[in-house]
């Protein structure tokens, strides 16, 4: 089961057995049942941490008081996203582990061998990582699982029903395996399938870069971005862009590339002037971009085969890398762009086409690239979606 719980200035939906009459109350969800060998771990996904991100995830007994965090009362324990301390029965906590902001995603769970004699080991996880356990008293009733929340605004996704490895080897060889997939990353920060803006953001120059490996191809011809944090301007653009694209240049500004830009809605194809195309997009909205090949369409790269694997091509590349940093003497490279095929791009917001755009793909393919450029930036990318 997966809910999304929030805490207003009157009530935290969906209702538990509680409800908050005002800001300065402790918000708290109780889940109707407790974790057992069959069903041992659940998720947060914090959407929003409001006012001061005081989220708390844990377990507690059964009738456990709703005004107060989880792990402040005796049989309670839980890990709080806004100081990285556990609070095991007590209202002073322990340093534990790093702290946690929006698009992260908290865990806990208990070892299933170890819920015996009246122990249990229950662990936490942040992004699907471990990040420290501890032997506790299972109190009589079971552990249920419980989400705290204490400041204006905070939301969270809940998720019941989450998987969780029992090697930890294995949890971090899916998180990590994402980091593959890209390959060019300025001022942008990978964890699993989220990244997050790194740079400056105080100028045009302060791009925020991400270009996947391997180009959109007849076998994988789409892929989408969740806006997770529009940080502070929301200056997000998805697209396609050659492999050579510079770093300092949002996709769609320079040749060789086309992009939807998330503030403003417009369409950038190869210029800094923009075309209205669509509607802005926002925090949760998810944009997809994809190009429409024509049935005779033949791959450049047989099996997605990795340019950079290929000496001689990516010396050329590097030429024109070097050449085109500053964009300059674009002349003979551009008069080569307009010889090649020509394509249909087209772009999605929430699953629905939203236009279509006609460009020339360029010598090695259009790779999909993201760009960011504010300040708390977050897009959680899928590179292969199952539709599209």
């Amino acid at each position: 089961m997966e809910v999304r719980l929030r805490l207003d200035s009157f009530v935290i939906t969906p209702l538990s057995h509680s409800c908050a009459r005002n800001s300065d109350e402790v918000g708290c969800y109780v889940a109707p049942r407790p974790l057992s060998k069959g069903n041992c771990y659940f998720e947060v996904t914090i959407m929003d941490t409001g006012v001061r991100g005081t989220i708390a995830v844990g377990l507690v007994p059964q009738f456990y008081k709703l005004d107060h965090q989880p792990g402040w009362l005796p049989h309670s324990i839980a890990y709080h996203a806004d100081d990285g301390k556990l609070y095991n029965g007590n209202p002073v906590g322990q340093q534990f582990g790093p702290k946690c902001n929006r698009g992260d995603r908290i865990g806990c769970g208990i070892y299933a061998d170890t819920f015996d004699a009246g122990l249990t080991t229950v662990f936490f996880t942040k992004n699907g990582k471990e990040v420290s356990s501890v032997v506790v008293p299972v109190a009589p009733g079971g552990l249920f699982p419980a989400i705290g929340m204490h400041s204006l605004g905070e939301e969270v996704r809940l998720n019941l029903q989450a998987e969780w490895g029992t090697e930890e080897e294995d949890s971090i060889m899916m998180v990590d395996s994402h980091e593959d997939e890209w390959g060019r990353l300025y001022d942008v920060r990978v964890s699993g399938t989220l990244l997050e803006y790194v740079g400056k953001g105080k100028s045009i120059m302060d791009v925020g870069l991400a270009q996947a490996r391997q180009p959109l191809c007849t076998r994988s011809h789409y892929f989408e971005v969740e806006i997770v944090d529009p940080g502070e301007k929301c200056y997000i653009a998805l697209g396609l862009a050659r492999r050579d694209y510079p770093k300092n240049r949002h996709p769609g500004w320079s040749r060789g590339s086309v992009a939807y830009h998330a503030d403003d809605g417009k369409i950038f194809h190869g210029s800094g002037v923009g075309d209205p195309f669509g509607p802005r997009c926002f925090e949760g909205d998810i944009m997809g971009c994809g190009i429409m090949f024509p049935r005779d369409y033949e791959d450049e790269a047989d099996d997605g085969e990795d340019m950079a694997e290929n000496p001689k091509q990516n010396r050329v590349q590097n030429v024109l890398y070097l050449n085109d940093e500053d964009e300059e003497d674009e002349g003979d490279d551009a008069e080569q762009e307009q010889e090649g095929r020509k394509v249909m791009v087209f772009f999605t917001r929430n699953g629905k086409i939203i236009g279509r755009r006609e460009v020339v793909v360029p010598a090695g393919g259009f790779y999909p690239t993201v760009g960011m450029l504010s300040s708390g930036e977050k897009v959680k990318v899928d590179l292969h979606p199952l539709s599209g």
